[in-house]
């Protein structure tokens, strides 16, 4: 404040003392938080009971100026101004900014009716009711105002009503009443365009929509806004509003959250000016975990997952953490994998926090209840077939996986712990592992076999396909032991294909005997294309039999060169001296003793296998295998 003194409505201030200008000489003074106010005992005494009974009880009301402090006074020395300003008469202006605490001042001077006609309290309340309660911008004004005053705000059931009030304005449809619109009052042109001093602005309403009031409420304080979504809640408004908004309030407190967010949850309207909340961040992450509905869709596991990341930059209670983990794995086959990405935050040595996606995924094979989805037009949602949830699940473990391979940091053994946190019936193809597989030992050349082989014993061979095979059967990284027995399966599926393919086209061709099944299928044709379709179908199938048979030749010509290959390389070799030992070294299991010999000889000598063995140098071996990635 100014040192010189200031006429404002007929009263001047000096430093911190306040003046009227009444032509009398003070007779009292009220101390309003080290504020001095010099004013007249009657003009008091006829509006304020408190002080009345304040005056009638002390001995010296009717000698000397007296003086006396108000401890607490609601609002402070700017509300206790315009009680003053009353008393004597002056007009005062209430607005949804100053009304809480003038209501509550004037509670707390007992201004009632028995005081004066038309006394600060019934004005308060009636302006409280009829306007504030009323209007979408005054109540979230008031309540946001009622802060300073919450306790004596409470009692007088000021905060209550608000809350109830923007409740149903915001549940009800606002196509039917107006809203968002009764804010701007009969501010809006013919065309429906907002104005500001006359002025169109060319802002256009939509009340359509539903998150017109997110921006509003999140200027609320987090204990209010969190009493208003449960207020939301006991009234029926939807889950996916109420996620919206609570999503729009954190992502507004909890800057962090932007980093790994794409897009926006609602758009923001500046409709009037309002002072952003002061919060704590930690308290704001606990309460709003309390808040999110147990619900699932895409757009909601990736904000989960955010907050799973500041509550590990701000050191949240483990209580809230574990919630966050488990609300997660609850809905991890909706989870992305850049957000699955979280960062170790603490003094470990790796760069991802392994152990926490390790939690997750425990928790999403222990999730006994499922949980609903959002309705199909919020969030970004996509039903997620539950008999499909853990092959999406498998699938992004082995990206992750694939993601933190390149660390150098990483423990064999947390690999094979994420690789195996799975069952086995999760993987269909195991081409997923064998990338990450490769992918960890180029970037840990120094790895022994030994050790390579214990990583590899996470891999079903047999769940390669026909490509992962190829390239692992050239792949210069992994252990001979590993890459024989890849050889070994992949000339197993290449039998039962061949086998299968032969046995279908005989099948068709010569059929085993007149079942019934195949007499009914031959009629359908003859019935529904005739005797000339069927003749076309005979040539066609005889052609391709045709076709396979020369195939298998040239085959079979092929395997016999490589099985000569295959005993020059045992001749040279003192340790392989047969291949019934050949097998036992590669840990092959031979299916009967009567095929022994021919089955290491019809298996191993694959192309690939025979220029691996049969290399002279090791000059040949910088030749690089083609990857995956």
């Amino acid at each position: 404040m100014a040192p010189s003194a200031t006429k404002v409505s007929g009263f001047n201030q000096k430093d911190n003392h306040w003046y009227c200008n009444a032509g009398l000489a003070s007779d009292i003074t009220i101390v309003i938080d080290n504020v001095f106010f010099h004013l007249h005992k009657f003009p008091l005494m006829s509006k304020c009971g408190k002080i009345a009974n304040i005056l009638e009880e002390s001995l010296d009301s009717h000698g000397e100026p007296f003086s006396t402090e108000l401890d607490e006074f609601p609002g402070g020395s700017e509300t206790f101004l315009l009680v003053a300003k009353f008393c004597y008469g002056v007009r005062v202006e209430l607005t949804s900014k100053n009304i809480v605490a003038v209501y509550c001042a004037a509670d707390y001077l007992e201004m009632t009716e028995e005081y004066g006609e038309d006394n600060l309290l019934a004005k308060s309340e009636s302006f409280f009711h009829k306007t504030v309660l009323r209007n979408w911008k005054d109540c979230v004004l008031s309540l946001q105002s009622s802060e300073p005053v919450i306790s004596r705000a409470e009692k007088l059931e000021i905060v209550s009503k608000c809350l109830s009030a923007l409740s149903m304005m915001a549940c009800t449809d606002p196509s039917l009443f107006g809203w968002p619109m009764m804010m701007y009052g009969s501010l809006q042109s013919p065309g429906g365009s907002i104005l500001w001093n006359g002025i169109n602005t060319g802002a256009r309403i939509r009340s359509s929509e539903s998150d017109w009031w997110f921006e509003d409420i999140s200027s609320l304080s987090v204990p209010l806004f969190e009493r208003l979504v449960q207020t939301m809640k006991s009234r029926g408004m939807r889950q996916e509003h109420l996620a919206r908004a609570i999503m729009y309030y954190a992502r507004k407190y909890l800057p962090g959250l932007g980093r790994w967010q794409s897009g926006e949850v609602g758009k923001t309207r500046t409709v009037f000016s309002m002072t952003p909340a002061v919060v704590d961040q930690r308290v704001l992450l606990e309460s709003i975990e309390k808040l999110l509905p147990e619900k699932k869709g895409k757009s909601f596991c990736r904000f989960l997952l955010g907050l799973l990341r500041v509550s590990m930059i701000l050191k949240v209670s483990p209580e809230c953490r574990d919630s966050l983990e488990k609300r997660v794995g609850m809905q991890l086959d909706m989870a992305s994998l850049d957000s699955l990405l979280i960062p170790t935050y603490s003094d470990a040595d790796t760069l991802y926090n392994t152990d926490c996606v390790e939690r997750i995924v425990r928790h999403f094979l222990s999730s006994e209840r499922s949980i609903s989805l959002f309705s199909p037009s919020s969030l970004d949602l996509e039903a997620s077939p539950s008999s499909e949830s853990l092959r999406k699940v498998a699938k992004l473990i082995d990206n992750y996986i694939a993601e933190i391979a390149s660390d150098v940091n990483l423990k064999p053994e947390k690999l094979r712990t994420l690789a195996e946190a799975l069952p086995d019936s999760s993987r269909s193809l195991h081409d997923g592992l064998y990338r990450a597989v490769d992918i960890y030992f180029k970037a840990h050349p120094w790895l022994s076999d030994n050790d390579k082989e214990q990583i590899c014993n996470i891999i079903d061979y047999q769940k390669l396909s026909i490509d992962a095979c190829t390239h692992a059967s050239q792949n210069e990284r992994l252990p001979l032991r590993v890459v024989l027995q890849v050889l070994f399966f992949e000339q197993l599926q290449l039998r039962s294909a061949l086998a299968g393919c032969l046995h279908t086209f005989d099948t068709e061709i010569v059929p085993a005997g007149p079942t019934t099944t195949g007499t009914d299928m031959v009629g359908q044709i003859i019935q529904r294309d005739g005797w000339v379709t069927v003749v076309r179908e005979n040539q066609a199938l005889k052609v391709n039999l045709e076709n396979m048979r020369s195939r298998v030749g040239e085959l079979e010509q092929e395997f016999g060169k490589m099985k000569q290959e295959m005993r020059k390389v045992v001749k040279s070799q003192s340790s392989l001296s047969s291949p019934r030992m050949l097998a036992k070294k590669l840990g092959c299991k031979l299916q009967s003793s009567d095929h022994q010999s021919d089955t290491i000889e019809s298996v191993v000598p694959s192309p690939r296998a025979s220029v691996e063995l049969a290399r002279p140098s090791r000059q040949s071996r910088h030749r690089k295998s083609t990857s995956l990635l």
